[in-house]
C-alpha cells in the first residue's frame, strides 16, 4: 500500500475508544468487537492510543498503552487477512521528545504506519522547540500533525508553525481539530503555500465535519491560485455511528463532483453538528466527550460500561437525554440496525 496515496484518497478514520468493564478493567473482548465494527463499517484506517482512547492508558498504574496497541493491530491484521484491502494503522504519539520517540518506535514495531503527534506536553515551549520535536519523531515514523483545540488539552499553533511543519519531509497528513475556522484556515493556507501536495488534510473539527469536507480552500500562492481540500476525517465523532459516517463521506465525494451544491447538505451539516453537540457535551465545555462516545457504544452492546480510567470523567447532567434526542431526530445518521445485526459476531 502506498501510504500517501491512501491518505490522499480520503477515508473515515475513527479514533478508537477504550472498553473497560464495570470494575474498570480492560475488556479485550469488547475492545476487539469495536475494532471489528469499524472494519465491517468500511473505514480506511484506525487511530489508536489517541484522546478517545484516553491518554491515561500511558500511566504506569494502568500500563495499557502497549496492550491496547497490540490488540488493535492484531485484530486488524486478522480481519484484513479474510478480506484484504488498503488500510492505515495510526498510533497516538504523546509526551516530550524522549517519550514520543519511544512510543513511535513501539508503534512502528507493532505495524503502525504513522503517528498522530500531540504537542500537549509543550504548552509553553517555543516554536523552534516544537518543530525540532516533530522532526525527531518524523525520523522514526511518518507523522500526522495534530492541531488539538485548547479545551481538549491542545495549544494555539499559528500559521508560522504549520508553514514550517509542512517542510518536514516525513509529514504525511495533518488532522485539523482546533474547532475554529480562523485556525483551520491557517493550517490549510500554510500547506498550500508550502507547495506540498502530498500532505493529506483530515478534519478533526467534529463540530464542522460536513462543511470541512465540502469546502474548497483557495489561496494566492506566488501569483498562482491553489485549491486544497480536506479529504477525510480522523474523528472521535466517527468512533460511533461509523457505518453511517462511511456512507456520508462517500455521498460527499460524489456530491463534490457537481457544480451546484444541493441545499440539503446545509441541513445535513447542521444535523451532524447537532449530534456532535450531544455526543461531545458541548454545553459543558466537552467534559463528557469520552463518556458520550462510550454511552452510544454501550447502548449498542459494544462496551460493558461508561467507565473511564479518570474517575472524574462521566456523562454530564442531561447528556444522556440529549443523546436520545439526536438519535430519534436523525435515525438515518445512526447505526442501530447495523450494530444489532452484527454485534454477537463481533463479540464472539
Amino acid at each position: 500500500m502506498n501510504l500517501r496515496h491512501h491518505l490522499l484518497e480520503g477515508h473515515v478514520i475513527p479514533a478508537q475508544p477504550l472498553a473497560l468493564d464495570p470494575n474498570r478493567r480492560f475488556s479485550e473482548r469488547h475492545q476487539r468487537a469495536i475494532t471489528r465494527y469499524y472494519l465491517d463499517a468500511g473505514v480506511g484506517g484506525l487511530a489508536v492510543g489517541v484522546h478517545s482512547t484516553q491518554f491515561e492508558i500511558r500511566e504506569p498504574q494502568h500500563g495499557l498503552f502497549k496492550p491496547v496497541l497490540e490488540l488493535a493491530a492484531r485484530t486488524i491484521d486478522e480481519e484484513l487477512a479474510k478480506a484484504p484491502r488498503p488500510f492505515i494503522k495510526i498510533s497516538g504519539i504523546c509526551g516530550r521528545t524522549e517519550q514520543a520517540i519511544c512510543e513511535a518506535e513501539l508503534a512502528r514495531s507493532l505495524g503502525y504506519q504513522a503517528g498522530l503527534t500531540s504537542l500537549a506536553a509543550f504548552k509553553n515551549d517555543s516554536e523552534d522547540a516544537l518543530i525540532a520535536h516533530c522532526r525527531s519523531v518524523a525520523e522514526t515514523i511518518p507523522v500526522v500533525g495534530f492541531y488539538l483545540q485548547p479545551a481538549a488539552g491542545g495549544r494555539l499553533l499559528g500559521y508560522s508553525f504549520w508553514r514550517r511543519f509542512s517542510e518536514i519531509p516525513n509529514v504525511v497528513a495533518i488532522k485539523l481539530a482546533p474547532f475554529n475556522r480562523y485556525q483551520s484556515i491557517d493550517v490549510v493556507r500554510a500547506v498550500a503555500e508550502s507547495g506540498r501536495d502530498d500532505i493529506a488534510l483530515y478534519t478533526g473539527n467534529d463540530d464542522s465535519i460536513v462543511v470541512d469536507l465540502f469546502t474548497p480552500f483557495t489561496f494566492d500562492c506566488s501569483g498562482k491560485r491553489v485549491t486544497r481540500r480536506i479529504v477525510g476525517g480522523l474523528l472521535g465523532h466517527w468512533g460511533v455511528w461509523t457505518r453511517s459516517a462511511v456512507e456520508l463521506l462517500n455521498e460527499i465525494k460524489q456530491a463534490r463532483t457537481v457544480t451546484t451544491l444541493d441545499a440539503k447538505w446545509l441541513a445535513r451539516a447542521i444535523a451532524v453538528t447537532d449530534m456532535n453537540a450531544a455526543l461531545f457535551d458541548a454545553a459543558n465545555g466537552f467534559r463528557g466527550c469520552i463518556p458520550g462516545i462510550l454511552e452510544v457504544l454501550r447502548r449498542g452492546g459494544l462496551v460493558p460500561s461508561l467507565n473511564c480510567l479518570n474517575l472524574h470523567e462521566a456523562l454530564s447532567p442531561g447528556q444522556a437525554e440529549e443523546l436520545t434526542r439526536v438519535c430519534r431526530a436523525y435515525p438515518e445518521l445512526t447505526d442501530h440496525e447495523f450494530v444489532a445485526a452484527n454485534r454477537d459476531r463481533w463479540l464472539s
